[in-house]
């Protein structure tokens, strides 16, 4: 694969649409977009709660692997639903097991399909949902593999704008974000030299349970190991490295880093922590320091230094331009600068506060209106990015973007899944 500039409009590629053309031009114009999630846990049932809330849509069916997710889910979703007046799910549509995807892909009543499970499985779901003439909206990343990445570039390339399926980057939607990127763009910060990235988290939660089997922990505690979510920089270091090829509208020739299991001794295999340095066209560097360690949350931040500026992005910390061309998009940088009045008037904290409905809004303005999107390769490109750091620091050599694209190389989770059938 060629690197090439790309993202050229942000609405065209973090939204996603889910339409057949009967729907746009027939009687499904003016109803509610029908839905069925693919993976309950936490995740997806967050974003999917969250578009019914902000959207004309409804929950039709539901799939999980595991019985207790779908429990979990069912009372969430039908109360979403029986606030719009629209019926509960029926329990037909709600599809348990190793094949349970398969099924909710089988079912007419769908417009809509969320994945929103393990990595792992990502790029088979995106497929088969594709292949039943569904629209995919899909969490990142693409895959954990190189593989897995490749394949999705293929099915996009086939697409034909028959069908619309993105990748879930949403802070491409936050408001303040796609304004700092147009004013870097536009040259407000000068020449860019250098980029400096980071996403410091606490730990993921342990999930334990009694009498199960090794897959079953694995699956559950998916973020503890790279076969099954990629690690780190897959899971939460690619949302800043998207921002970064999003706003320089180019992918790294290469990548050195380090890394190592400090701090994660009770499971998996995953790294804690991340630095990684890319290099990029036109000489420009970019670091990324990621961790996910401890019981304190940090701070995710990019910093764009230029010749005549530093573009500088927090989740919570403001968003804003210091230098020659001065700009503040009016988030917050600290809890304590916001008065009374300032909280009425509508000021935020979180510069992600409207990335949410933003994208779920223009997901369903493409339902609507059938202009189909296509961002399989942008998501696929992110994730790439982010495997490329991983190999480089796990093998503590520099490698570069063609070298670790040929490699296709597959991760198997070697996962018997048939034992999660009733």
């Amino acid at each position: 694969m060629k690197r090439r500039n790309f993202i050229k409009n942000v609405a065209t590629v973090s939204a996603f649409s889910i339409l057949k053309p009967s729907i746009v031009f027939g009687t499904k114009a003016n109803s509610a977009i029908r839905i069925g999630i693919i993976g309950c846990g936490n995740r997806g049932t967050a974003v999917l709660s969250s578009m019914i809330t902000n959207t004309n849509s409804s929950v039709v069916a539901m799939a999980d692997i595991f019985d207790d997710q779908l429990q979990k889910a069912i009372p969430v979703f039908n109360g979403l639903n029986a606030a719009k007046n629209v019926a509960a799910i029926p329990a037909a549509n709600i599809y348990q097991g190793s094949k349970a995807y398969l099924k909710l892909l089988e079912n007419k009543d769908v417009d809509a399909v969320q994945i929103s499970t393990p990595a792992y499985s990502h790029v088979g779901f995106l497929e088969a949902a594709v292949m039943a003439g569904k629209h995919v909206y899909c969490e990142k990343p693409v895959a954990p593999d190189v593989a897995g990445c490749r394949r999705a570039i293929q099915l996009g390339e086939k697409l034909n704008g028959k069908q619309s399926v993105v990748i879930g980057f949403q802070i491409r939607h936050a408001s303040a974000y796609a304004e700092m990127v147009n004013r870097i763009q536009r040259g407000d910060i000068g020449e860019l030299i250098t980029v400096q990235l980071y996403y410091l988290s606490s730990s993921v939660p342990i999930i334990t349970r009694n009498n199960v089997s090794d897959d079953e922990i694995r699956i559950r505690n998916h973020f503890y190991f790279n076969a099954m979510s990629g690690g780190i920089l897959l899971d939460q270091g690619i949302h800043i490295l998207d921002i970064c090829n999003w706003a320089l509208q180019g992918l790294p020739l290469n990548a050195i880093g380090r890394g190592n299991t400090r701090a994660r001794t009770e499971i998996g295999d995953t790294y804690s922590n991340y630095q990684v340095v890319y290099q990029y066209p036109n000489n420009v560097n970019v670091s990324i320091h990621t961790t996910q360690l401890g019981h304190q949350f940090g701070d995710v931040c990019c910093r764009f230094v230029g010749t005549n500026g530093i573009a500088e992005a927090h989740y919570s910390g403001g968003v804003f331009i210091n230098g020659d061309n001065k700009w503040d998009s009016g988030i917050a940088r600290s809890e304590s600068a916001i008065t009374p009045q300032q909280q009425a008037a509508g000021v935020f904290l979180s510069s992600l506060h409207d990335a949410d409905a933003n994208k779920e809004k223009a997901f369903i303005s493409s339902i609507e209106t059938g202009n189909y999107l296509n961002g399989i390769r942008s998501g696929a490109e992110s994730t790439l990015t982010a495997i490329l750091g991983r190999e480089a620091a796990i093998k503590q050599q520099t490698k570069t973007w063609d070298e670790v694209y040929r490699s296709n190389q597959k991760i198997d989770p070697k996962l018997n899944l048939a034992q999660f059938d009733k």
